[in-house]
């Protein structure tokens, strides 16, 4: 357990000593499993900040999450999509942290780069991560999925995409983020048909294959769309018997479709996407994207402003995370929201699987 700066102590014992009829619940000491800051009470509106990694419409989904759940549990709700990346987090959290804030919800960028600015917030405020995970540093807990899981799936979409097998490109923002490198190596080791061990990273740059697939290389972007699509349309030239190109954040898919389309090759190479982009939806929908395993950014957003408003009010973390609609972790500070694979067609004997018209319906339910 964390406990008060010595400033807001002194503050708190003063109000005690000279204000005794004065309810004393805004300066009480944390409840278990808080973090930096003080209490606020029950019926006092609690300032949040959700920050994400980069601009993206899978992040939209999980603000009306988010704004959705402010209004559940009474906080005002701070919604950051930086488009610098980490310096634009870094900024972000700096500029929250003085005007002290009562929680932050962070998509962590690169746990190692940015340990000590993690952990310097989780000393001031409560402190959680959704999507990419920081272990390492003192995150309250995470709200997400098993990237490696999912990375399973997306390489499984692979391998019925291009049955045959062949030449396979990864594009993602970058492998700095957790999660990115758990969801590539996922699909990897779903291609190649080995054992799943998430704690397996074949290094990037150079080919990985077995007798039937190579994995020819990972492309990683920085999150400049300009680049990512320069970088699908250079793969498709460089490598003419490419056979799949698989996108790994939001963005990418969709652009790695409009490289194929524009290289006349819709016949020859197959897309694979993850998460649920408009244009990668639209994509399944016309025969044109084999299929994108997605996650629940509606859940991300409302369960962290959900956790961060009880937090402020001194309730125990454990028992916050308890009530989830997700699957709990306890051992990890961690809630899990399954992967689910969406397809044009769908196995009605795979509980995963979902029909990308039905998806995209409810999810148009939830946002609109």
């Amino acid at each position: 357990m964390r406990f008060p700066s010595v400033r807001g102590f002194i503050a708190c014992c003063f109000v005690s000593c000279t204000l005794m009829s004065l309810s004393l619940s805004g300066c009480s000491e944390p409840g278990p499993g808080s973090s930096g800051g003080t209490t606020k009470a029950a019926d006092e509106t609690v300032d949040l900040a959700f920050i994400t990694n980069v601009v993206a419409s899978f992040w939209e989904v999980a603000e009306k999450g988010a704004t959705a759940a402010g209004k559940e549990f009474n906080a005002d709700v701070q919604f950051f999509m930086p488009t610098d990346y980490a310096a634009g987090q870094k900024r972000i959290v700096e500029d929250l942290l003085i005007r002290g804030i009562d929680g932050i919800a962070i998509t962590v960028i690169d746990q190692e780069g940015q340990l000590d600015m993690l952990n310097n917030a989780a000393e001031q405020t409560n402190l959680i991560t959704n999507d990419s995970d920081a272990p390492k540093t003192n995150r309250l807990c995470y709200i997400g999925i098993d990237n490696y899981d999912a990375g399973l799936a997306c390489g499984e979409l692979v391998r019925e995409a291009i049955p045959d097998g062949g030449e396979v490109m990864l594009f993602v923002g970058n492998l700095d983020q957790l999660n990115a490198r758990q969801r590539r190596q996922g699909v990897i080791d779903a291609v190649l048909g080995r054992e799943p061990d998430p704690t397996r990273e074949d290094p990037a740059g150079q080919p990985v294959k077995n007798d039937k697939y190579t994995i020819l290389d990972t492309r990683t972007d920085g999150a400049d769309f300009a680049k990512a699509k320069a970088d699908a349309a250079d793969s498709i030239v460089k490598h003419p018997n490419l056979k799949c190109m698989v996108g790994l954040f939001a963005y990418n898919p969709p652009l790695c479709l409009q490289a194929v389309k524009e290289a006349d090759k819709l016949d020859q190479i197959a897309v694979v996407g993850f998460d649920e982009e408009k244009g990668t939806l639209q994509g399944i929908v016309d025969g044109e994207i084999y299929g994108t395993v997605v996650q629940n950014p509606y859940m991300y957003g409302y369960e962290s402003i959900r956790i961060l408003s009880g937090l402020a009010r001194g309730e125990e973390l454990s028992k916050l995370m308890e009530q989830t609609e997700g699957v709990l972790v306890a051992e990890e500070d961690t809630i899990l929201f399954p992967a689910r694979v969406i397809k044009k067609e769908v196995d009605p004997e795979n509980e995963r699987e979902i029909q990308v018209e039905e998806f995209w319906s409810n999810l148009k339910e939830l946002t609109e």
